[in-house]
């Protein structure tokens, strides 16, 4: 027997939200493992400056990058439509906006729910109308969250969002099964990134998020590099509408 390899090599894989954080993480990670990869997020400058960081660490594999708005879904299915398939999608823009129920305004709702899940929804189904040669595997890769998976306070807008995020994987995995295209989620617990470093800077809000993590630390973005790779890999061959969850024990309190 022989282990099934997590190289990359030949395939193409489209990045979103792909600027920073973990976005730009999953693409360094998928590059490094031998896939071409087009980077795509809204605004234009800082995206052009990860692409070329991303393309001088791995200068044997094509990246690229193009700014697109997700949430117009015109945009999105002719940007789909101009390109030949994707052999694997990371779905990772997103956004949040905590508070109590009582204080969340029309606005935040729309915007959290537009991007969270009705983008995914349409890259996804975008992903698959491309047309594919036979027998073309595919993977998608969907970012959710802990918050997909359980309740929070404060957090009622964006786990509604993830937690649709979770039950569409589970559709899609039926959907495009039979022709094998995976449909798998990751769900970290909070990482310290751009936009959360503000947060942290708060040490009651530190010291909660630590004491509900059993390895007692905080999650950076090359904690969810692995999992995207063995996804998006053949050594994934037989996992889909499943979801790898790296929260430190989060949910399994």
């Amino acid at each position: 027997m022989k282990t099934p390899s997590m190289r990359l090599d030949g395939k193409k894989a489209l990045v979103t939200g792909a600027s920073r954080g973990i976005g730009l993480a999953c693409a360094y990670a998928l590059a490094e493992s031998g896939a071409d990869v087009l980077m795509v997020a809204r605004d234009e400058a800082p995206l052009a400056e990860a692409a070329q960081a991303v393309g001088q660490a791995h200068p044997k594999v094509t990246i690229t990058h193009e700014s697109l708005e997700l949430t117009h879904v015109d945009a999105v299915n002719r940007f789909f439509e101009s390109h030949p398939a994707f052999d694997i999608l990371v779905n990772n823009a997103g956004t949040n906006r905590p508070g109590h129920i009582r204080d969340i305004s029309n606005q935040d709702i729309d915007e959290v729910i537009e991007l969270n899940v009705t983008s995914v929804l349409t890259a996804c189904r975008a992903f698959a109308l491309q047309p594919r040669d036979q027998g073309q595997e595919a993977s998608i890769i969907n970012i959710s969250s802990q918050m997909g998976l359980v309740g929070a306070r404060d957090r009622a807008v964006y786990c509604a969002s993830k937690h649709a995020v979770e039950g569409m994987t589970k559709a899609l995995a039926w959907d495009l099964g039979d022709e094998k295209i995976r449909v798998n989620t990751v769900c970290p617990t909070f990482i310290e990134t751009q936009m959360t470093k503000k947060l942290f800077e708060d040490a009651d809000f530190k010291a909660k998020v630590l004491s509900k993590i059993a390895l007692g630390d905080i999650a950076s973005p090359s904690d969810i590099m692995g999992a995207v790779v063995f996804l998006a890999s053949p050594a994934a061959r037989m996992i889909t509408g499943s979801s790898i969850v790296i929260d430190g024990g989060w949910t399994a309190a």
